[in-house]
């Protein structure tokens, strides 16, 4: 047998299903999208119109839980894949995440549960976005970048190739450490440059600036630019640089 689509599925009748596809009971598909090969679409999930599902992605999954994993238990809601969102090859996209329109996650990027992206976002490469993390409109997360468990990135924001995130200060240690973690909390339009590091609880203003390789141990002011190891501020973003200056539409 070279598909298997359960008898309660929903799918569209122009949806294009490659070879070796598997769709779980109660998946929504809608119109014009196209699913590629060894595509796994698990229960439940709801694909919007005009959806592009690279070879090899797995919509909708649960999350493992290892013997010592410190995850609780907990009944997700279905994955929700937004009108004319693109997911690459090799993606994996958890049940409990929820992409809005336009959204495109690029191959060999990862988007865990209890994660919600806004409309027109790009997830770049081997990204990973951990759980428990809102990302909002028109931002962009680039190469191999880590967003860590219970972030925020507001709207228009950036984060360049291998930016870390962390959100707990104690390593792994101590009971304790559950009530303070927190990962970093990106402002409008806020920037990161490549390698750049953001320490648990840290506030990146809006349109404040990290510059390529900074760690950032503190808080950053809203358009300013930081940088080195303890960042530092060195001086304003540039005016022409601000977010109200580019001219967007309003959304």
């Amino acid at each position: 047998m070279e598909r298997h689509i359960d008898a309660s599925a929903e799918i569209a009748d122009d949806v294009e299903l490659g070879t070796y596809v598997h769709i779980g009971p109660g998946v929504v598909i809608g119109k014009g999208s196209k699913i590629g090969n060894f595509v796994v679409i698990h229960a439940d999930t709801v694909i919007g119109a005009n959806v592009a599902v690279s070879d090899n992605a797995v919509v909708g999954r649960r999350p493992m839980k290892a013997a010592i994993s410190t995850l609780k238990e907990v009944d997700l809601p279905p994955a929700r894949i937004g009108e004319g969102c693109i997911i690459g090859a090799c993606v994996a996209i958890y049940r409990g995440s929820k992409l809005g329109q336009g959204v495109l996650v690029a191959d060999l990027a990862s988007v865990r549960e209890d994660v919600e992206i806004g409309k027109f976002t790009i997830i770049g490469r081997g990204a990973a976005i951990e759980n428990h993390t809102t990302i909002g409109n028109y931002v962009k997360v680039e190469t191999n970048a880590y967003i860590t468990a219970h972030s925020v990135v507001e709207d228009r924001c950036f984060i360049a190739p291998m930016v870390t995130t962390s959100n707990d200060n104690f390593l792994g240690r101590t009971k304790e450490r559950f009530k303070f973690t927190k990962g970093p909390h990106l402002k409008k339009g806020a920037r990161v440059g490549a390698n750049a590091t953001l320490m648990p609880r840290v506030v990146i203003g809006e349109d404040a600036v990290v510059a390529a390789g900074s760690v950032v141990t503190r808080d950053v002011p809203p358009r300013k630019i930081v940088a080195g190891s303890p960042a530092g501020i060195m001086k304003d973003t540039p005016e022409e640089q601000l977010v109200e200056m580019q001219g967007y539409a309003e959304d």
